[in-house]
């Protein structure tokens, strides 16, 4: 790149099919080859300030760099409907979109109203075999699937409540408590790059229930481990029974 040139973009890792991949990111030192850099903005070019250059402009300019190394790429874009291009998201299992104004400046740290974040989150109904008090009785899930006859946990869920149903699960709580953890596979040896793990000193928080209560749970995707990345409570399913829960 030409001297006192900054760009905007970043380090994706992409399986087979050309899909990014968190986990593979996770273990980047085995998944190294796969590891590319997405440059998505032109900040500053050859010493001259672009961030107030409407972005149209901006991504003009940037067109006109050459990167040798193939691992670093521009990242193009559409114009299209919303529907058409969540559809497209859909369909090919990635994680969401991004849009933005094309006359909008580069504002550093601020989240303006010129570009939005839009997350296409898969779900699943996942048992409840645990919790952790906290504000309105309780702070976290701790919910799983069925493999076979065991319990597999999953995944810690804190988002997706509000205090009213922070209030309504807890009282459902009481009758289920019991002393032992319904998990087979608790507790894991060590936390996870991104804490997904419970260990044994996590455990100690935890109150354990008898696995009955049945939740929706939407997450952006699995990782490696089995554990959910981003995992947000949605809302109760009286509809299920536990013992039918199994991994989708």
């Amino acid at each position: 790149m030409p001297s006192d040139t900054v760009i905007d973009g970043e380090l994706v890792a992409v399986d087979e099919m050309g899909r990014p991949n968190f986990s593979l990111l996770q273990n980047f030192r085995s998944s190294a080859s796969r590891i590319q850099y997405y440059v998505f903005d032109l900040l500053c070019f050859n010493e001259r300030d672009l961030t107030g250059l409407p972005l149209i402009e901006r991504r003009t300019l940037l067109k006109s760099l050459s990167f040798k190394d193939k691992r670093i790429r521009i990242v193009d874009y559409a114009e299209a409907s919303a529907a058409e291009l969540l559809m497209a998201v859909r369909e090919q299992k990635l994680e969401g979109i991004i849009g933005k104004r094309k006359d909008s400046p580069y504002q550093p740290g601020r989240r303006s109203g010129a570009w939005i974040k839009y997350r296409v989150n898969r779900g699943q109904e996942l048992v409840i075999g645990g919790y952790v008090p906290g504000v309105h009785g309780l702070d976290t899930i701790i919910v799983g699937y069925y493999r076979n006859d065991g319990l597999i946990y999953v995944a810690r869920v804190r988002s997706g409540f509000v205090p009213a149903s922070r209030r309504q699960l807890f009282e459902k709580f009481r009758p289920l408590v019991k002393a032992d953890c319904p998990f087979v596979n608790l507790p894991e040896t060590h936390h996870s790059r991104w804490g997904e793990g419970l260990t044994v000193d996590d455990m100690k928080k935890c109150v354990w229930l008898r696995p009955e209560l049945v939740v929706q749970i939407e997450f952006l995707e699995w990782i490696e481990s089995d554990h959910l990345r981003h995992a947000s409570f949605v809302g109760l399913r009286n509809d299920k029974d536990a013992r039918s829960v199994v991994k989708e």
